[in-house]
């Protein structure tokens, strides 16, 4: 078992057949049963569940067989992967078809029979007095009933095989009542109509009703359906970039293949304006490509042979080859891909309330429609068993647990998918949430706050000297020198186009700098203590030297023979952006901290050019993760921004973890974001998103629950005295609530459907929603 348990796997099933909040908690507690389950997460708006399971003890056969005993099904292959991805977004395209062509059907035929069940038409007038009219209201309404309607029968009635029951149940049941009130009252008033006339039976038909309420439930549930297919937009782009072909080298020549035939190793040929088909390095030619779908940055990256390329990346210029290095799930696109479902799939911890609430929500109702009905029929108006039936309908139909179920997750589907639009990728909905309640920002350093790689700040000759000289007898010597400081030297150079001199006799003094002989001189380029062994002292002005050391660079001496030429300032320069996110981060009320390794002078001096407060100096990457303890020890929920390998520790120690990727580093263990342009305005974006989500999802929750507290009981008929001690309905309100102040069980459906396509709705909001990052 303990073998096992270290194979534990990840299996994402797509569902069919879920309503509301109901089925998730069935469809969970099913699959939980199955032994070797470890955890489920089942999500109403991705209709997938995410398990995890030990393979040898469970296996896909097991899930479908749990979840169709539950009254459910799950759809696909265990093979999945992306062109079966792409097959089941088809099936919920053609789903919400047939949805919007019953809707039609059952708007059409129901409007009829709305029209039908009044005089004042002449059509309706010359058929009113027929005998055969009744059942002409019933021919109509009947495939409205079990056509229009067979989800709810199928999917309702189904789960209480199971002894479970969702919000399709109660649309069932409800429909189901007046509509076999309907049949009944139609048959009673032909062959034994003295029936009619008995105390408390009404001779009136509800056939429009039934159909008028399956109507606006189905016109509520194409909504609906077209709305969560826009949240989740973002996977659906992603998909598209894929390419269908591959241009490959076999024999000798090119052959156009489906990229899912590219094997590791294959040579592809990409030209001007194609779509790269998988990942690779290059291995012949030159050109640029745009990134920007990895990235978001919109200047296409240069590639020669060596360099790494990704999959749906567009080649802009020139022709290269390229050998395949990751394909098919393992590319960056398929990564990220996962990334965004796994993301959109979870479960944020504020859900777990309406979880509850789910659980015990259609019993509930049911059992307060029950209630309603003995009530109304006891000491309802005359005739009362039509009004108890009426009131027992409106309390089944109003009820809404699809607007809890979908509250939470369409949020995040919306707010992770606008999060990775921008190059933000929330590894679960727990990190997403956690974000909103930042109190403290920690940022390292080195490759966070600064670009990582030294360069060259300040070049200073000696009076009369020539700086162009100085710097290229510094290059010269350090082209020999593999230490970052060098390089940074000869890549200023290089970039002034300044020639390099052949040096001789390299040597790498540690700990104090180099030299080398230039034209018969021997030049010396290092510290101060470099200079002070060969005799020299500091060039003028005397304080040069230190005060680039306190402004946090690093002073490089260069002298010739026995004379000093200059200083070359080389440091490890804050990125663009840093200063404006450290203000923007304060001015959302957080605290920002800089952690770093550096000596605290150095470590000052960047703090205060990027704006940052506090500082955390001489700290080792193992001892980072102790810098975030000590300020969750004083209550506070701590970011940790790091670039996820000296930093991990922190990264995992800290409440969220924001890892600086580098395009193809998205799915970083040890971070719960990953930024996949390395760009810091990621933590802006992350933070916002994050904030308005939460809000958004706030927002969704009190509604669906108001809606159902609110409204249930009107359903059940408690303004039935307060009308009646007003006097009557407001003539304004009557078409709600008749003449008595039960509520229409037609305008319950409609508030039914309206409920959960407000929820998506709001979700969508996200959508247009400005950041500022």
């Amino acid at each position: 078992m303990a073998e096992a348990t270290k194979r534990v796997r990840r299996v994402n099933l797509p569902i069919r057949g879920m309503t509301c909040a109901a089925c998730v908690s069935h469809v969970r507690g099913a699959l939980e049963k199955v032994p070797g389950v470890s955890s489920v997460q089942v999500n109403l708006a991705t209709e997938r569940a995410a398990v995890q399971y030990i393979p040898d003890l469970a296996t896909w056969d097991d899930f479908r067989t749990a979840v169709a005993n539950a009254g459910y099904a799950v759809a696909g292959t265990a093979g999945g992967g992306l062109a079966e991805e792409e097959q089941e977004r088809l099936a919920k395209t053609e789903e919400i078809r047939a949805l919007g062509r019953k809707t039609i059907f059952a708007a059409g035929i129901a409007v009829l029979l709305f029209l039908g069940s009044f005089g004042g038409f002449p059509w309706v007038d010359g058929l009113m007095d027929r005998a055969f009219y009744p059942f002409l209201l019933w021919m109509l309404a009947t495939p409205v009933q079990f056509w229009a309607g067979s989800m709810f029968y199928s999917s309702g009635f189904g789960s209480l095989r199971h002894g479970t029951a969702n919000m399709h149940t109660l649309v069932a049941m409800g429909t189901s009542v007046a509509y076999g009130y309907s049949v009944a009252i139609t048959l009673i008033a032909e062959f034994r109509p003295s029936l009619v006339d008995v105390e408390g039976f009404g001779a009136e038909v509800f056939f429009d009703t039934a159909a008028l309420i399956i109507a606006f439930i189905l016109l509520g549930r194409f909504l609906e359906a077209r709305a969560r297919g826009r949240t989740s937009e973002s996977i659906r782009r992603l998909m598209d970039l894929r390419p269908s072909t591959a241009r490959v080298m076999r024999d000798g020549g090119e052959e156009e293949v489906p990229v899912d035939r590219v094997s590791l190793g294959d040579v592809l040929v990409v030209r001007p304006g194609e779509k790269l088909p998988v990942d690779g390095t290059v291995l012949q030619g030159y050109s640029s490509v745009d990134e920007s779908m990895l990235t978001g940055e919109s200047i296409p990256v240069e590639k020669t042979a060596g360099s790494p390329v990704y999959a749906a990346t567009i080649n802009t210029t020139g022709s290269f080859r390229f050998e395949a290095t990751k394909v098919g799930a393992d590319t960056a696109l398929a990564q990220i891909i996962k990334l965004v479902e796994d993301a959109q799939g979870s479960k944020a911890p504020i859900q777990r309330l309406a979880d509850v609430v789910a659980s015990y929500f259609v019993p509930t109702v049911m059992a307060v429609a029950a209630g309603a009905f003995i009530v109304w029929l006891f000491l309802g108006p005359t005739p009362a068993l039509t009004y108890a039936l009426m009131v027992m309908v409106a309390v089944l139909i109003i009820a809404c647990p699809c607007a809890l179920g979908l509250a939470t997750p369409t949020a995040i589907m919306v707010g992770t998918g606008r999060g990775a639009e921008r190059g933000v990728f929330f590894r679960d909905a727990e990190a997403l949430e956690r974000a909103h309640k930042v109190d403290v920002v920690i940022l390292d350093k080195t490759g966070t706050l600064t670009s990582g790689q030294p360069s060259v700040t300040d070049i200073a000759a000696v009076p009369g000297g020539d700086e162009d000289r100085l710097l290229q007898v510094a290059a010269s010597v350090e082209s020999g020198s593999e230490h970052p400081l060098g390089k940074a030297i000869v890549t200023e150079a290089q970039g002034r186009s300044i020639p390099l001199l052949e040096a001789t006799g390299f040597e790498a003094m540690p700990g104090l700098g180099v030299s080398a002989h230039l034209d018969g001189q021997r030049v010396a380029v290092g510290n101060m203590a470099l200079m002070e062994k060969l005799g020299l002292g500091a060039p003028a002005p005397q304080d040069q030297g230190v005060l680039l050391a306190e402004s946090g660079k690093t002073p490089m001496y260069v002298a010739v023979d026995d004379h000093m030429l200059g200083i070359i300032g080389v440091a490890d320069t804050l990125k663009p952006e840093s200063a404006q996110v450290v203000s923007q981060l304060r001015s959302m009320g957080l605290q920002v901290v800089m952690v770093t390794g550096d000596n605290r002078p150095t470590a000052e001096a960047v703090a205060a050019e990027a704006g940052v407060d506090q500082v955390v100096a001489d700290v080792l990457p193992q001892q980072k993760s102790e810098v975030v303890k000590e300020y969750q020890a004083r209550n506070m929920t701590v970011v940790m921004v790091g670039d996820g390998i000296n930093d991990a520790p922190a990264l995992v120690q800290a409440d969220v973890g924001v890892a600086l990727g580098t395009g193809t580093d998205v799915a970083m263990e040890s971070a719960g974001i990953t930024l996949v342009r390395g760009d810091l305005r990621g933590v802006l974006t992350a933070l916002q998103v994050s904030r308005s989500t939460l809000g958004t999802i706030k927002q969704n929750l009190f509604w669906a629950f108001f809606y159902n507290v609110a409204l249930i009981p009107v359903a059940a008929g408690v303004l039935y005295p307060v009308f009646q001690g007003l006097g009557g309905v407001p003539a304004g309100l009557s078409f709600f609530f008749g003449e008595l102040g039960f509520l229409n069980p037609v305008m319950a459906a409609a508030a039914m459907a309206f409920s959960s396509v407000t929820v998506v709705g709001n979700s969508l909001r996200l959508r247009g929603r400005k950041l500022t990052a």
